[in-house]
C-alpha cells in the first residue's frame, strides 16, 4: 500500500463495562483483499450495537474487526485486486461489520456507496446504519406501501429520525413515540404527524383515536419489552411489527389470541450478521430509491453532536444518556 503509513490509532475495548473501557490503541492499518476498499475514515457513526458490544452483549460476528464502530465515512486509499467500482480518492460511505472507530476501515465494495451530492462528510457518516436498516426492515420485511399507517418507537433516535423521513417520503401517516416535550415538538417539525410523549400519554389510545380505530399497518420496534403487546393491540387488521431491538428487555407475557384474530405479523432481524450479498441488494436499492431522495434535501441525516474518535467515550455517554436527537459521530480530523 503505496504512501500509507504500518500503523493506526483505534479505538478498541479494553474489557467489557462502562463508556471508560473505550481506550486508543496502535494497530497496523489493515490490508485489503479481493472485492474490499480501504477507506481513509473521516468520520464514524456511534450506534446502540456499539454499546452492547462495549458491555460485552454483542460480539462481532465470525471474520469481522473486534473494534466497534459500524459505518464510516471517508476517502478510498486503497483497493483489493478485485475490487473495480470506485477508483482511489473517491469519496464514500460504508456499511462495517466491525472497525469503524480506527483512523482506517476495511469494507467489501458493495457494501459502500458514494456519498450524495450535497452531504458532506461527516453527515455521510450518519447514513449507512440506519438507513439500511430503515429500509430493509420497513420497506422490505414490514413491507410499507403508500397510504398506511406507520409507527416507530424513539422517534429521536438516528434510526427514529430516519424511518420517519423515509415513511412519510413515501407516502405514509407516520406517527411516533417520544420521551419529552423537546423531542415531540422536532419530530413532527421533521414529518410525523403525531408524536406522543410516551410518559405521559398511552400511545395504544391515542394512536386508535388518531386513525379513527384503524390502527397501525406497520411497527417498527426498538424498545420490546411490554411494548410487544401494546404493539399487538394498536396494530390495524393484517398489521406487520418489526422487531429490530429489545432495549427494554423480553416481553413476559403476550396473548397470543389478539396475534391470530388480527391476523399480524410479528418478525424481526439484525443487519450486523448479514450476508455481503444480503447488504449489497440494499446498498442498491438505497442508490436507486433514497439517494434521489437525499440529493434533493427531501431527506436528510439528523445531526446530533461531533466528537473527536479519541473521546468515543464521551459520545457513548452521550448516547447512554437519551438526550441526544438524531445522529451521535466521531471525527478524525
Amino acid at each position: 500500500m503505496p504512501n500509507l503509513p504500518e500503523s493506526m490509532t483505534a479505538i478498541t475495548i479494553l474489557q467489557p463495562g462502562g463508556p471508560e473501557m473505550l481506550v486508543p490503541e496502535q494497530r497496523p492499518v489493515p490490508f485489503p483483499e479481493g472485492s474490499e476498499i480501504l477507506i481513509k475514515v473521516h468520520a464514524a457513526g456511534i450506534n446502540r450495537p456499539d454499546i452492547l458490544q462495549r458491555q460485552g452483549h454483542y460480539p462481532p460476528p465470525k471474520g469481522a474487526s473486534d473494534l466497534p464502530g459500524l459505518e464510516v465515512s471517508g476517502e478510498i486509499v486503497a483497493t483489493g485486486r478485485n475490487a473495480d467500482a470506485f477508483k482511489i480518492g473517491d469519496q464514500v460511505l460504508a456499511l462495517t461489520p466491525g472497525g469503524g472507530y480506527a483512523q482506517y476501515a476495511i469494507v467489501d465494495e458493495s457494501n459502500a456507496l458514494s456519498v450524495p451530492t450535497g452531504v458532506s462528510l461527516e453527515e455521510a457518516a450518519a447514513i449507512p446504519e440506519t438507513f439500511f436498516t430503515v429500509f430493509s426492515n420497513v420497506f422490505d420485511r414490514g413491507g410499507l406501501q403508500e397510504g398506511e399507517t406507520f409507527l416507530v418507537h424513539g422517534g429521536s433516535s438516528g434510526i427514529g429520525t430516519t424511518a420517519i423521513q423515509l415513511a412519510k417520503a413515501f407516502g405514509a401517516r407516520v406517527f411516533t413515540t417520544v420521551g419529552s416535550a423537546e423531542k415531540k415538538t422536532f419530530c413532527e417539525e421533521l414529518g410525523a404527524e403525531l408524536a406522543i410523549d410516551y410518559k405521559t400519554q398511552d400511545f395504544v389510545s391515542v394512536l386508535k383515536e388518531a386513525t379513527s380505530g384503524h390502527g397501525i399497518d406497520v411497527t417498527l420496534d426498538m424498545v420490546g419489552g411490554d411494548y410487544v403487546e401494546k404493539n399487538w393491540k394498536v396494530a390495524a387488521t393484517d398489521g406487520r411489527i418489526v422487531q429490530i431491538a429489545s432495549l427494554n428487555g423480553s416481553s413476559e407475557e403476550v396473548d397470543f389470541r389478539r396475534l391470530m384474530v388480527k391476523r399480524l405479523t410479528h418478525t424481526g432481524s439484525t443487519l450486523r450478521p448479514r450476508s455481503v450479498a444480503f447488504k449489497a441488494a440494499i446498498a442498491e436499492n438505497l442508490k436507486r430509491q433514497v439517494w434521489p431522495l437525499i440529493e434533493a434535501g427531501t431527506v436528510k441525516p439528523v445531526m446530533d453532536s461531533r466528537f473527536p474518535f479519541t473521546e468515543a467515550a464521551a459520545a457513548h455517554e452521550r448516547m447512554e444518556g437519551s438526550k441526544h436527537i438524531g445522529k451521535i459521530i466521531l471525527t478524525m480530523g
